[in-house]
């Protein structure tokens, strides 16, 4: 997304199928007003955040993620691209990371490139990625989806009413995603982004509410 990024070896490194959640967002953000707020959870190197935020200068980005050094090394990538008046790195467990930034209800995108992983196929056919990368990165709990859990819940309170909810997912997943947005009772019914392959990888999803035009 015509951004260059200093990486480490405790952080995932930023995949190519990725840029696909990032371009499906900018697009979004293309049509949405002046002074758009975007939630990047999950944010690792901040590759999302920045990639969006030089993509639309009136974006203000919060990212967010979990261990030190992820959020260091996102926090040192802000700084390298000069984007600390738009972009803020937040840590914590999700959600719990942006409390007392006053964002529940004023969110035009949440973009999530979560774990996505089973954890028995990280103990067996998966199991190089943890060669050279953090498991936190990798491992989405016994299905894959835990963490697609939380999100798709817990999104909901900071979106505003049309707002969009975009995430990816591993090969395969597509039905197990559409299934967790139909069961919030919150969201429009999902699209999909496909990649090179035809195969879905991204969903792209609106809060129930408002539409683009009432939104303020």
């Amino acid at each position: 997304m015509g951004v260059d990024l200093e990486l480490a070896p405790d952080v995932l490194v930023p995949r190519e199928e990725t840029e696909l959640l990032g371009r499906k967002a900018v697009a979004i953000l293309e049509a949405v007003p002046p002074e758009a707020r975007v939630i990047d959870m999950c944010c690792g190197s901040g590759n999302l955040a920045l990639g969006i935020a030089a993509a639309v200068p009136f974006a203000r980005i919060w990212g967010a993620d979990l261990t030190d050094s992820t959020v260091a090394l996102a926090r040192r990538n802000v700084d390298r691209l000069a984007l600390g008046g738009r972009v803020s790195i937040r840590q914590g467990d999700l959600f719990a990371a942006l409390e007392g930034d006053s964002l529940e209800g004023t969110v035009d995108v949440v973009v999530c490139n979560p774990p996505y992983i089973s954890t028995g196929r990280l103990e067996s056919d998966s199991a190089h990625l943890l060669e050279n990368e953090p498991r936190e990165a990798f491992d989405g709990g016994p299905y894959g989806i835990s963490i697609h859990q939380r999100l798709i819940r817990d999104a909901a309170a900071f979106l505003k009413p049309g707002g969009w909810l975009l995430f990816e997912f591993g090969e395969g997943q597509d039905r197990q995603a559409a299934a967790l947005l139909s069961r919030a009772k919150v969201y429009e019914p999902v699209s999909f982004a496909t990649d090179h392959d035809g195969k879905p990888r991204v969903a792209i999803v609106r809060k129930i509410g408002a539409d683009a035009g009432e939104r303020s």
